[in-house]
């Protein structure tokens, strides 16, 4: 069965277009983009690197040949994708592309690839947890910063708009690890669940992919993705806010 994915792009600017309209009709909006700015493109560049790192590493020099093994965001920066993380609260970077024939032969192609596809959202957890330690350190040694029931005030605009950068770095980094982590292609999880699949069950979904693309965008366009990834993020975020506040003495 072929889709033209022509038509998944007309769903998705469809999508694009009511994000843009309703985040620049709200007040402050300008300020909370910007704010953005720099987690979207630590989260997409830290992401995509982990995938060439992990592939390079596992013995495929695709990545490293075509120059994705740095820390340059207009390496990894898909435009519609990097457009979506910021008005439609999800998005992509440019794909790592990796060759399986290269890999070590000391473990099947499938494991393999579920390595490689899994380094992208567990190096967003990780960014995650550095900038948190960075967010307390600052909240516990930067003047003008009170907590009051468990709520930061700076009385420093400065300091507060720096905290403000880092916990959205926070928050894009865990919310593009655990989106990354559904289940369905084309995302990384869809690739690390084909790692511990039987080898029918993993044909089938492959050669059914394009369809499984088509709910993927179907569920979250009737909102049951969001349902679902939503309270997760919020829940791994303000779990790690409060684990590293309590390990720091701040409340």
């Amino acid at each position: 069965m072929y889709i033209d994915r022509r038509f998944i792009f007309l769903i998705i600017a469809l999508m694009l277009f009511s994000s843009f309209i309703n985040l620049f009709s709200r007040d402050g909006a300008l300020l909370a983009f910007v704010i953005t700015i720099p987690g979207i493109l630590i989260a997409i560049t830290f992401h995509e690197f982990a995938h060439a790192f992990a592939a390079d590493k596992l013995g495929d020099d695709t990545p490293r040949n075509q120059g994705r093994l740095n820390l340059n965001p207009f390496k990894h920066l898909d435009l519609f994708g990097t457009i979506m993380l910021v008005f439609a609260g999800f998005g992509w970077g440019r794909p790592v592309e990796i060759n399986p024939r290269n890999f070590n032969r000391n473990m099947s192609l499938s494991k393999a690839e579920a390595i490689v596809a899994a380094a992208g959202p567990l190096m967003n957890f990780l960014i995650a947890i550095i900038f948190e330690i960075i967010l307390c350190l600052i909240i516990k040694f930067a003047p003008g910063i009170n907590v009051i029931g468990g709520i930061i005030y700076s009385s420093n605009q400065a300091i507060g708009l720096t905290m403000n950068v880092i916990e959205s770095i926070i928050t894009i980094n865990i919310g593009l690890g655990v989106f990354n982590l559904i289940p369905l292609p084309p995302l990384d999880g869809s690739k690390i669940l084909c790692g511990f699949l039987p080898y029918n069950a993993r044909n089938w979904m492959e050669s059914h992919s394009q369809i499984f693309e088509i709910v993927f965008v179907a569920l979250w366009i009737v909102g049951i993705l969001s349902l679902i990834v939503s309270p997760i993020i919020s829940i791994i975020n303000n779990g790690l806010t409060n684990l590293f506040l309590q390990i720091f003495g701040i409340i």
